[in-house]
């Protein structure tokens, strides 16, 4: 995804590099939240209209966490593969430095411009331990700068290079696999936080269109009492005001509910399957979208179905 850059600095909003679809995306749902308050206001396609504008807006970035994640995942792999060729090319008896000088024409995948760069510094003359700093620098993965780091270091001290690469591709292989086992044991947790997650959902409806329902209409056993009343007398009680509240305002707060808990849901099914927060924002955006949706479309859709019937 290619990135809108000030000068050699992309610009970034919460971290995110910002490019023409992000920002397209942003102004669209901007021209949406202003229709729908002009229009939809104290409507029930106000909340609705109002998810289809968070959609729009955050999809370009939900799809950047994708490509993010991807990227990385193959860097990663790649890395692994480009230290592989290396440990090959010391073993034959030629330096480091020069070893990737000879394997940068081959196909690393996602991680070719990084080599390049990195032999294009090594044949400029740039000292080995800095053009190395740069590359575990530019790749942003811990991995792959601890790897960078042990050899950039062993190369300073002048030990075996041979047997610490070797080494390294060894450590970093243990790590991968390790990972792919912890998705593949995580799988299970992340699918049972997804199904707890609609179950919610599921209950949160029911409260809204049958509990609350029924709840209004206990005017007969409350002794003429209207449940309309009652229902908003606890409204009243709960928000401290002693006003009535109609059903619809009590039911409001429930698409915050669902909208929060899908948040967190997603940031610690991302903290399970990635032991990182950041990709469990991609999880969070699916949640969010599925609450405002089933939320917001079942006042719209149901409640109109109900009245026209």
């Amino acid at each position: 995804m290619e990135l809108k850059k000030i000068g050699k600095k992309p610009i970034k909003i919460m971290g995110f590099p910002i490019n023409k679809a992000q920002i397209i995306g942003m102004i669209m749902a901007l021209i949406i939240v202003i229709i729908d308050v002009i229009f939809f206001r104290g409507t029930n396609l106000f909340y609705f209209v109002g998810g289809i504008a968070f959609i729009i807006g955050g999809f370009p970035f939900f799809l950047y966490l994708i490509f993010e994640n991807n990227s990385l995942r193959e860097k990663e792999t790649m890395f692994l593969e480009f230290s592989r060729n290396l440990v090959e090319n010391v073993r034959s008896g030629t330096p480091i430095s020069k070893s990737i000088l000879n394997i940068r024409k081959k196909d690393f995948g996602a991680l070719n411009p990084h080599i390049n760069k990195l032999a294009n510094q090594i044949s400029l003359g740039i000292p080995i331990q800095i053009a190395f700093e740069t590359f575990g620098r530019d790749l942003n993965s811990q991995t792959i700068s601890r790897a960078i780091t042990i050899i950039s270091e062993s190369e300073k001290a002048g030990g075996n290079i041979e047997t610490i690469l070797e080494s390294v591709v060894k450590s970093v292989s243990q790590i991968e696999k390790l990972r792919k086992e912890r998705r593949s044991a995580i799988y299970n947790l992340v699918v049972q936080g997804y199904i707890i997650f609609f179950i919610f959902i599921i209950i949160i409806l029911i409260m809204e269109f049958k509990i609350l329902p029924i709840a209004t209409g206990l005017t007969d056993s409350l002794g003429g009492v209207s449940g309309n009343e009652v229902v908003g007398e606890i409204g009243g009680a709960l928000g401290g005001g002693g006003q009535i509240a109609t059903p619809e305002e009590l039911t409001r707060p429930f698409l915050w509910f669902i909208v929060v808990q899908g948040f967190f849901t997603g940031l610690v099914i991302g903290k399970l399957s990635e032991g990182k927060i950041r990709p469990g924002l991609k999880h969070s955006f699916i949640l969010v979208v599925v609450a405002i949706l089933i939320n917001t479309g079942s006042k719209v859709f149901i409640k109109g179905a109900l009245s026209v019937g």
